[in-house]
């Protein structure tokens, strides 16, 4: 018989699961931080591509109600355009050679507009309120349709342009010109004054990004924008507002300085000495009464009294007044009962004709205790009565003299 041993494992074997493990972990841990850096890495890569968001005919605004592409047509056309989001930038920025153009500058108030366009030789305004054009005297809002309407005035520039479909019409004023519809309702009003050339058109639908192919609308554009060799395109925001908001008058407002750390001081005070009096109550204590008085001693003095005043009536009264409390709790009828529906009640259920307990329960009260011995005894008996009626059976044949 030959005995055999197994060899035992060598030190390369014996190593070999625990690294084979260590490189599992550590790939493991490699694709979790390459998923990171690639997650990091898309997401900036997004942040920075994504245009940011701008209002609307904002001239950087590459959405659908920006105007980039009316300024990118002017830059193509050799008009320099340069973009101000400051009123003191743009306003510094204007010389004889300049246009400036902006929307409805509803964060400016009047002075700032008008301290805005004084030096300024055309002044082009992309979309206007009531408010502005009646501080630029040159109009109103008016009616109209939005059908496709041409020049039809005496505006040189706008003598190519073609149609356009206005989305707002303005009536002018007298001294105005109205282009692109009629002496009542036109879409583009035209004011010049002393060489000063002030326009307004509604070009939300005219030059945003969306609709600026469409009809003549790029071609209005260029002729109102681009007479120039600079455009100062100035973008309203409340960032550059110069009107001052006035915060109502509060309570805090009109407290005085000392009034708040005064009530501070009176309610520390207050907690303090409510502290150093408490520890010397110490803790409550029963206390039991020296006398104890019982309900039917009271009820005893009650009576003695009342007939030491020989006052039947009174004492009857009361004797009623519990007969009754204790009649209708026990036929069933409620508090608030009165003696006759008590007594027709009783009646009833004792079987006797009606209009007998009437003068018991609700007619004149005894003068003297003879009376008054009788009237507690008749109670009596009529509460004995209903309680056994309540336990005896109804054995009660019709009687011929009921019907």
């Amino acid at each position: 018989m030959t005995l055999t041993h197994d060899a035992p494992p060598s030190a390369s074997t014996a190593e070999r699961p625990p690294r084979a493990k260590r490189i599992r972990t550590l790939v493991g841990w490699l694709v979790v931080a390459a998923l990171v850096i690639g997650g990091a890495v898309l997401m900036l890569r997004v942040a920075v591509s994504a245009p940011a968001w701008r209002d609307a005919l904002d001239p950087e605004g590459a959405g659908d109600t920006g105007a980039m592409a009316l300024a990118e047509i002017l830059r193509d056309q050799g008009v320099e355009v340069n973009v101000y989001r400051s009123r003191t930038e743009a306003r510094a920025a204007i010389d004889d050679d300049t246009t400036l153009v902006m929307a409805n500058p509803v964060s400016l108030s009047d002075d700032g507009v008008n301290e805005l366009i004084e030096p300024a030789d055309r002044v082009v305004f992309l979309s206007a309120g009531t408010h502005l054009l009646a501080l630029l005297d040159m109009g109103d809002s008016a009616p109209g349709s939005s059908e496709a309407v041409t020049a039809r005035c005496d505006v040189p520039e706008f003598a190519k342009t073609g149609s356009i479909r206005p989305d707002r019409l303005f009536s002018p004023t007298d001294g105005v010109e109205g282009c692109f519809g009629d002496s009542d309702a036109a879409a583009v009003l035209v004011d010049d004054e002393d060489g000063v050339r002030r326009s307004v058109v509604d070009g939300a639908r005219l030059f945003s990004n969306a609709y600026l192919a469409e009809n003549g609308n790029a071609a209005l554009g260029l002729a109102l924008l681009g007479q120039t060799d600079k455009v100062a395109w100035y973008v309203p925001s409340y960032d550059d507002t110069d009107i001052e908001a006035e915060s109502p008058e509060t309570l805090g407002s009109m407290t005085p300085d000392w009034l708040t750390p005064a009530i501070l001081l009176l309610l520390l005070a207050g907690v303090a000495a409510a502290l150093w009096r408490g520890r010397r109550f110490g803790p409550l204590v029963a206390e039991t009464l020296p006398v104890t008085v019982r309900a039917s001693e009271t009820m005893h003095g009650r009576a003695r009294l009342t007939a030491k005043a020989a006052d039947s009536a009174h004492a009857a009264e009361a004797l009623r007044d519990g007969s009754r409390r204790r009649l209708a709790r026990r036929l069933g009828l409620a508090v608030t009962a009165t003696p006759d529906e008590i007594a027709d009640a009783a009646s009833d259920r004792l079987r006797i004709p009606r209009g007998t307990l009437q003068t018991l329960l609700a007619g004149p009260l005894p003068a003297d205790d003879p009376s008054l011995i009788l009237f507690a005894r008749q109670l009596t008996e009529l509460e004995t009565s209903i309680d056994a009626s309540r336990t005896m059976p109804d054995t009660h044949t019709e009687d011929p003299r009921d019907r």
